[in-house]
């Protein structure tokens, strides 16, 4: 009888707890087999490269360059790689670039251990997996309008304790125009000021801290 075929799986994850957590996990299944651990993105490629496994869990949050950068760097060589993310990052704008940039699955950390090996499972066929939550967050800011470039650099200088002449000065425009823009952040984010627009874009992942 020939024996099934294993799942050929790589974690990219720069935790070591989580990272343990995940080879003991992956380890007690018989249609599966860790081939790798990489910590961060340029290593990913490599072995990638080197291996061809038929999942990658990706975490979100590496040093360097980011899981979705190293999606995006490991899937312009392999049209078919087979990338899931698996991060605490919940914020629907990271979600959907991750979606967009061909992320087979978006899974969050606190996913139970049987979800995590159902969705590996069902990325190694071929198929996509989104959770309902992960769905939902994106689903709940569906079809508002996106900030601007100029609308992201006055965000990213207010996070930075920047005052509205400040912001004007280095940009080299009004501070009329920079109160135009605020106003503009602010309404397009449903926030009630300058600090609370910054604290939902943190938490959307439009900015990182």
């Amino acid at each position: 009888m020939e024996t099934e075929k294993q799942i050929c799986i790589m974690t990219v994850e720069d935790h070591p707890v989580f990272r343990d957590g995940l080879e003991i996990l992956i380890s007690s299944q018989p249609d599966m087999v860790l081939i790798a651990q990489v910590s961060n993105a340029d290593d990913a490629l490599r072995e990638y490269r080197r291996l061809r496994p038929d999942v990658v869990l990706m975490d979100q949050r590496l040093p360097g360059a980011s899981g979705t950068e190293a999606l995006i760097a490991i899937r312009n060589q392999f049209s078919d790689a087979r990338v899931m993310m698996l991060t605490t990052f919940r914020g629907d704008i990271e979600i959907q670039r991750a979606l967009r940039a061909g992320a087979a699955a978006y899974v969050l950390k606190s996913t139970p251990g049987s979800e995590l090996l159902k969705s590996i499972r069902t990325v190694s066929a071929g198929r996509r997996y989104i959770p309902s939550d992960v769905a939902g967050a994106v689903a709940e800011h569906m079809g508002q309008e996106d900030l601007t470039p100029r609308e992201f650099e006055v965000l990213g200088l207010i996070r930075d304790g920047k005052k509205n002449k400040q912001i004007a000065d280095r940009l080299g425009i009004a501070e009329t125009t920079v109160n135009f823009h605020i106003k503009n952040i602010v309404d397009k984010l449903h926030a009630n000021d300058r600090t609370h627009a910054v604290t939902l874009a943190l938490r959307r992942g439009f900015l990182q801290m």
